[in-house]
């Protein structure tokens, strides 16, 4: 891959998105490295209530997704402080799957609840400049998964990625904010493929607007 400017890289905000073991965060870090952008990344190991989600759902979705409501918001209040920088960043989350996820994972009366501390916080996500949407089947998302060897994660179950892949789909279905760039990685690997990264590299580097759906097939 040709070496990128920092004043070549139309976009000042990607935040690459999709389910557990889709590869976001390998991606988004790969693309940093690649422009010497900023990086806003999630902190899952920093959740002590994820792993007895992960266990047992019901018991602590709630502890779980508060903890993650205040992380993303103490990060978004950090980026605030810096806007006046206006540093490059690639993020491996947009606020709003916060919101999304909570729908899937927490009942009425917990999600009624969240809903009022979202609202007390009044939290302001910057619009991307494009969202980077990857997508795979739920059995490879699953193998990735068991591949990583992360101890706590064998508790998910293709059930609970099929209700977030669900919510997903009709999330982005209606997202207009910012333009899309919907990948399916069934049969790519951007993450551990140079030739894989640098075609995903350009296709992220020229979309600049509207929805485009990308899908690659091996010769």
């Amino acid at each position: 891959m040709p070496e990128t400017k920092k004043e070549d890289w139309p976009h000042r905000l990607v935040v690459v998105e999709g389910l557990i073991g889709v590869g976001k965060t390998s991606l988004a870090r790969k693309l940093a490295a690649a422009v010497g952008a900023e990086t806003v990344f999630e902190e899952p190991m920093e959740n002590p209530f994820l792993e007895r989600f992960y266990k047992s759902p019901k018991a602590a979705a709630f502890p779980a997704q508060l903890f993650f409501l205040f992380q993303r918001a103490r990060q978004l209040a950090a980026l605030r402080q810096h806007d006046m920088f206006a540093p490059l960043r690639i993020a491996d989350y947009m606020l709003a799957k916060d919101r999304l996820f909570a729908r899937v994972v927490l009942d009425d009366d917990e999600f009624k609840l969240y809903e009022q501390v979202y609202d007390r916080l009044a939290l302001d996500a910057p619009v991307p400049d494009l969202v980077v949407f990857l997508q795979a089947p739920i059995d490879a998302l699953l193998q990735r998964i068991d591949r990583r060897g992360i101890t706590y994660e064998k508790y998910i179950d293709a059930a609970y990625l099929e209700r977030l892949g669900d919510a997903y789909t009709r999330f982005f279905h209606q997202y207009t904010a910012s333009p899309l760039l919907i990948v399916n990685t069934a049969e790519i690997d951007p993450a551990n493929n140079s030739r894989d990264f640098d075609d995903l590299f350009e296709t992220i580097r020229e979309t600049r607007s509207g929805r485009h759906y990308v899908n690659p097939v091996r010769s």
